[in-house]
């Protein structure tokens, strides 16, 4: 059957004098990029980099015409890569997909084969992007901890930018897998919302962002930082001999002003954690740890659905870091 001239909807951005203009347009086939395989996509989901994508910030849309939304999940619909055949249920996440690839803001995308996981079995569509870039990045941060050697027993672990979709999910996996979390957020009312995630104690972003001792007193074995800069510091400061932080976002600034001491005099590492690259072995572990380990009534309380059709209006909500959780983005409405 023939897609070619079926119009369907996408979120292109076009370059305007005063930075991108976002409007829902209908494409066809015949407007998509080269690749291999043919999505017709469920959902994609707001993620930081989405928002700086439709705001024209840092660069990080390359060229125009773009269609934003770095994941997005459906099912394959023309195939010409031996991997995947018409009816798999796939998942894209990073690449630069939505950056310098055409994304998931649209009901139809081509793309290449070797950018795409199979869904884990037994995951729908909508929980595989509540989870999204997100839960993969959080996930990817807690192999590194327990890849490490932190466990339960070692002492309580810490997850800054706790209430954004990659710290809502670091805080539900963690403690799904028994550690005593702390969430630090500079929003007290979403406190009952983290509890329910299963963190049992909270510090606010003000005096996690005061200036750090070289180092301080020890209380974390293990930590997922999102936000970088004067938090992280702080964050390694207060490592226990031998812990370690995964540190994924640089949400708060790209600096980091520390010393060597804390790594040099307590063992502590500092495990950077990319999700964006990540090679295909990790990716397929991440998301079958995912699947396993993420309980779905979890995902339910931190997923909201927002209609394609309202995100150049909400998008600017989560640079200003007014998003709780994840945002799912649905390109049929």
């Amino acid at each position: 059957m023939s897609h070619m001239t079926d119009t369907f909807n996408a979120l292109v951005l076009r370059e305007g004098d005063d930075g991108p203009v976002g409007a829902i347009e209908q494409l066809t086939d015949a407007d998509l990029p080269d690749g291999d395989v043919t999505v017709a996509i469920d959902y994609s989901s707001l993620n930081y980099k989405d928002g700086m994508a439709l705001k024209g910030i840092a660069n990080i849309v390359r060229s125009y015409p773009m269609v934003p939304g770095v994941d997005l999940t459906g099912t394959v619909v023309a195939s010409d890569s031996p991997e995947f055949v018409v009816g798999d249920e796939v998942i894209s996440t990073g690449f630069r997909v939505g950056e310098s690839y055409w994304g998931g803001y649209a009901e139809r995308q081509r793309v290449r084969s070797e950018w795409l996981v199979k869904r884990p079995e037994g995951m729908s569509a909508l929980t595989a992007m509540a989870i999204g870039t997100a839960g993969f990045t959080a996930m990817l941060c807690v192999m590194a901890i327990e890849d490490a050697g932190v466990k339960p027993a070692d002492g309580p672990v810490v997850v800054t930018g706790a209430a954004g979709g990659v710290g809502s999910v670091a805080v539900a996996l963690l403690a799904r897998l028994g550690f005593e979390v702390t969430a630090v957020t500079g929003r007290p009312e979403t406190h009952d919302y983290l509890a329910g995630l299963g963190a049992t104690a909270f510090l606010t972003r003000a005096e996690m962002t005061e200036k750090a001792r070289a180092m301080d007193t020890e209380t974390w074995a293990g930590a997922v930082d999102t936000v970088g800069s004067k938090m992280l510091a702080k964050v390694i400061s207060q490592m226990k001999y031998g812990g370690t932080v995964a540190a994924c976002g640089l949400a708060g600034g790209a600096d980091l002003p520390t010393t060597v001491m804390p790594f040099i005099l307590r063992s502590v590492r500092l495990q950077g954690c990319d999700s964006v690259m990540a090679p295909m072995p990790a990716r397929v572990a991440a998301w079958d740890r995912l699947n396993r380990d993420l309980p779905g009534d979890v995902l339910t309380s931190l997923t909201e659905v927002v209609p394609m059709t309202e995100l150049l209006d909400r998008g600017p909500t989560i640079l200003a870091g007014q998003v709780r959780g994840r945002w799912v983005v649905d390109p049929s409405s």
